[in-house]
């Protein structure tokens, strides 16, 4: 008997339609002999909700006390959708996340799973019971409820399956595969039947919204069968594997990321150990940087750039006055009004002339570009934020994904 772990967003479950379309596939795969774990986001937008009446009474609220909060939504439709499957007949039981087992460090608002206790998953299971679990959340070593961040649901299933060893992990989404680009953006992107890990890590991490990067690392640590659908349609998804029997094709996809913000540090001394202030700083309070540029030493000084989240912008801004101001820096400028534009693909690895290509395309559309970066399988730049768009279309179309 296989096991099938299925996880199913906010879009997916945001009334009781939908809530009833999502227990009728898990009654489809449970009734063709699968045992079948399900995991669930919050109904539509009820995180942003939550986080609103949060604002209402302290917009300074604790994480801890936010956590406490925004675990309900996923609660409401782990509840609702056990009752939709108990109304057909089907023996199903909801856990919310430490129920199941979710065991997670102690970050409120971005926590890490650190193992999963799954006897009661396991025990459940053996009575054939259908069992509906709340994504996002879980459990740390004091009792207090944790969430998973960004994507939590995703990478909730992800190590469900990978612990419970499930022969196929399910993301349902509201599109039906992974594109060539967001397919809401360019009108050719086409869907892509399968895709490696790496590309899809890639493409994840740069701003494709269809899994969450941190689902996909996990997914191909521990090897799980991983495929992206539709749960309005029963069109097959793309499959995420490990190796792709067609070959590798130069660029798979174009990405964009508009949660970007650009901070550069004017002047700062060109001398050892600058860098390191700065960076072991903003990894002190876990700010993830991502795409760094250092200018060339000029008269004792140097500038360095780094992009950060929308969401940590204001936090790295104020480490970055404390360095500015103990390091005789000139100034601090950050910049929001920008997005970073990706292409990927593995096949760009042993194919010259693919950032040039690239660059061209821009320079035609009158793009200008404000920072690069790049590694084996990727190409990111930055560009005006109202640019983003016909960036991602120029591109798309000049390799004619």
């Amino acid at each position: 008997m296989n096991l099938v772990v299925q996880k199913f967003g906010g879009t997916s479950v945001k009334d009781a339609e939908r809530i009833f379309n999502v227990a009728q596939i898990i009654a489809d795969t449970y009734r063709a002999g699968n045992n079948v774990v399900a995991v669930v986001s919050a109904q539509g937008d009820t995180t942003d909700d939550l986080i609103a009446k949060a604002q209402e009474i302290n917009p300074m609220a604790s994480k801890r006390e936010m956590d406490v909060l925004l675990s309900t939504g996923e609660q409401i439709s782990m509840s609702l959708l056990a009752m939709a499957l108990e109304r057909m007949g089907l023996p199903v039981i909801s856990l919310t996340g430490w129920q199941a087992g979710m065991l997670t460090d102690s970050t409120h608002g971005a926590s890490r799973i650190r193992r999963i206790n799954k006897e009661r998953l396991d025990n459940e299971l053996a009575k054939r019971n259908i069992v509906i679990v709340a994504g996002f959340q879980g459990i740390n070593r004091y009792d207090d409820i944790t969430t998973l961040g960004r994507g939590g649901s995703d990478t909730s299933a992800v190590a469900l399956a990978a612990a419970l060893h499930a022969d196929l992990c399910q993301i349902y989404t509201d599109v039906d595969g992974v594109y060539t680009a967001d397919p809401r953006l360019v009108k050719n992107a086409h869907k892509m039947d399968e895709i490696t890990y790496d590309e899809m890590l890639e493409l994840a991490t740069l701003g494709a919204g269809v899994l969450h990067n941190r689902s996909v690392e996990m997914a191909k640590k521990y090897n799980v069968n991983l495929e992206v659908l539709s749960s309005y349609t029963k069109n097959p998804g793309t499959k995420i594997k490990e190796v792709v029997k067609v070959e590798k094709m130069l660029i798979r996809g174009v990405a964009r990321d508009n949660d970007v913000a650009r901070i550069s540090i004017i002047g700062v001394p060109d001398q050892p150990g600058i860098a390191f202030k700065i960076f072991s700083q903003l990894a002190a309070k876990k700010v993830n940087v991502d795409i760094i540029l250092q200018s060339i030493g000029r008269d004792g000084t140097k500038d360095i750039s780094f992009t950060v989240s929308r969401s940590h912008k204001q936090l790295a801004l104020e480490l970055m006055e404390e360095i500015n101001e103990r390091c005789g820096g000139k100034g601090i400028i950050c910049d929001d009004n920008i997005s970073k534009v990706s292409i990927v693909g593995a096949g760009m690895q042993s194919n010259p002339g693919v950032a040039s290509k690239m660059f061209e395309a821009l320079s035609e559309a009158n793009i200008n570009i404000q920072m690069i970066s790049t590694s084996e399988i990727k190409i990111s730049v930055l560009v005006a934020l109202g640019d983003s768009e016909r960036a991602v279309n120029a591109i798309h179309d000049a390799f004619d994904l």
